[in-house]
């Protein structure tokens, strides 16, 4: 039996086109010679549909566009897709069910409800479904599948959840308990750097432990701040790999099974697995661009805007934007001030000139001495020092980058681009931005990456131009060599106020990542105590100015998005 698995980029809410872009998936597996076709968690209207299910019509909506999926393109073959559906159906407001939907040959035959509903990070699935309460299996051919929806195989385990599951079923056990041959689990599994490892493992020990064939797709695209990287896999009941899928791009992933699921498998050479085999900066930079490319697309825009300092977080962005979206779709803007160095300016020009992208300048001291003139004498009015009379003066430096988010935020309004931040997790985790300044903008791409994967991402880049898309090394060497600065004060350097990213990102890793206190970070990291509550003091103090940042593509475990719910106003102070 030949099995198609297809890595599908739905757009949320795009009900009717989803359905007919799967209608031609299906063809195309058709022609491939699959007889069994299987899409993603939840394909129909994609992943994460969040608040749209409680709106009136979706979920009927969802259930029409897949009856006619069904029943119209289904000739000669079975298929798996994910839809939301009504518990009850005379009572289509009462519940809704994560399900899976069976269609044969433009028959109806089953229907399956996802058993365990994750809530935690990102996941909020108890707020908007019901689970599920049987093992469903379906006859293909001699094969008997079985039916599962991405958290009913995980349980958590790749995310640190197990003990939430401890005392419910278990949908795998009662899937081989039914009998099943072949088990089938499309997912809507974020992609978090680190993760990929996990998730194999997790897929080898279902597999041999039930003696069965598995297959896992997952969605792939970018959906507000969430990435899916496909990265379908099939593995043998020995746990030995019959086939990958590629990462961060749609496409069908075909696998030749045994005619019958007793005869022998005709083997071949075991496939590269490119999840596992691709380094960190690769995998982070994939799922960036994907993340941008899918953000502006699915938002309606064509075009993005980037501030270009010189520096290496707004020389990595551009490089984003560019591979995402095309060199005449990204535009880049040079906003010099007063403390601005020449070698800034000069690897902005060289950035742009390595990108192939148009570069306006747009110096900012006219309209900072504008604000000057109307504001410093409402200052000594009120008894305040004038604007830079005294250095550093924050409000001075604040101003700067605001000229500058006003600027681009100008620009974007006359001509419908987005606006693309560039700042980084290490600077957000610490207050180190700017509100209505250099957070101004509408996808902030580097908000889940560190300060120093930034730069191994700039390197990976320059060691692998074609791989990533580029004629030759994108980042001039200047931006990746000289010490970061705002350059917002004389002679500023990002150290001055910040202890060095190396011991910041660990501190930020250990505080936000994995929730530990500031006693156990100097305990186990033998950092300077009075830094790590320095640190840690900040990054609490700040939430209010995370609260207001634009969307941040997530690539980690918690990123300061939807997945980390800390709140503004409290007093809870560690240790």
């Amino acid at each position: 039996m030949r099995l198609a698995l297809v890595q599908f980029n739905p757009t949320v809410g795009d009900i009717d086109a989803n359905a007919e872009r799967m209608a031609g998936f299906i063809d195309r597996a058709r022609r491939g010679g699959a007889g069994l076709v299987v899409f993603p968690e939840l394909a129909v209207c994609g992943y994460p549909p969040r608040d749209l299910l409680l709106c009136e019509g979706f979920v009927p909506t969802c259930v029409r566009a897949a009856k006619r999926l069904g029943e119209r393109h289904t000739a000669g073959l079975t298929v798996v897709f994910g839809c939301p559906l009504p518990v009850d159906q005379e009572r289509p407001h009462h519940g809704t069910a994560n399900s899976l939907l069976v269609y044969a040959d433009g028959r109806y035959l089953d229907y399956h409800d996802k058993r365990l509903l994750p809530t935690y990070d990102v996941f909020d699935e108890d707020r908007y479904f019901e689970p599920g309460d049987r093992a469903v299996v379906v006859r293909v051919g001699p094969w008997r599948v079985g039916l599962s929806v991405c958290e009913d195989l995980w349980k958590g385990e790749d995310a640190g959840f197990a003990s939430r599951y401890a005392n419910d079923p278990d949908p795998v056990g009662a899937l081989a308990h039914a009998g099943m041959d072949l088990l089938v689990n499309p997912s809507a599994s974020p992609f978090v750097l680190g993760k990929g490892a996990k998730h194999r493992a997790i897929l080898r020990k279902h597999a041999t432990r039930h003696g069965v064939w598995l297959a896992a797709v997952n969605q792939v695209g970018g959906n507000d701040d969430l990435v899916f990287d496909g990265h379908a896999a099939v593995y043998d009941p020995r746990g030995r790999p019959v086939a990958f899928g590629s990462g961060f791009e749609e496409s069908i992933v075909f696998a030749d099974l045994p005619a019958a699921p007793g005869d022998a498998h005709s083997g071949g050479g075991e496939p590269v697995d490119p999840l596992l085999a691709s380094p960190e900066p690769e995998q982070a930079f994939r799922a960036l661009v994907l993340g941008t490319r899918d953000y502006v697309r699915k938002t309606g825009h064509a075009r993005a805007i980037i501030g270009l300092s010189g520096g290496i977080d707004s020389a990595v962005t551009a490089c984003i934007a560019v591979a995402a979206l095309g060199p005449d779709n990204a535009l880049g803007v040079a906003m010099p001030g007063k403390y601005s160095s020449e070698g800034s300016i000069r690897d902005a020009h060289d950035l742009a000139e390595r990108l192939g992208i148009r570069l306006l300048t747009v110096p900012i001291g006219p309209a900072f001495d504008g604000f000057r003139a109307s504001l410093d004498p409402a200052l000594r009015e009120l008894g305040e020092r004038a604007l830079g009379e005294r250095l550093p003066d924050v409000a001075e430096q604040n101003l700067q980058s605001r000229a500058r988010g006003t600027t681009l935020m100008a620009l974007s309004n006359r001509t419908g681009a987005l606006v693309l931040t560039t700042g980084n997790k290490s600077e957000l985790a610490v207050g180190y931005c700017t509100l209505y300044g250099d957070m101004n903008g509408g996808l902030a791409v580097l908000a889940d990456v560190t300060k120093r994967l930034v730069y191994d991402i700039a390197r990976w880049m320059n060691a692998n131009p074609r791989a990533a898309g580029f004629a030759r090394p994108p980042v001039p060497e200047a931006s990746i060599a000289k010490a970061p600065s705002a350059e917002l004060a004389p002679d500023q350097r990002d150290q001055d106020t910040l202890p060095p990213y190396d011991v910041l990102d660990e501190i930020v890793a250990r505080y936000v990542e994995r929730h530990e206190s500031p006693a156990r970070v100097e305990a186990e990291t033998g950092f300077d105590a009075e830094t790590v509550r320095r640190v840690v003091g900040m990054i609490d103090a700040n939430e209010y100015k995370r609260r207001q940042l634009a969307t941040g593509i997530k690539i980690t475990s918690v990123a300061f998005g939807t997945g980390r719910r800390r709140p503004i106003a409290q007093r809870w102070r560690p240790d």
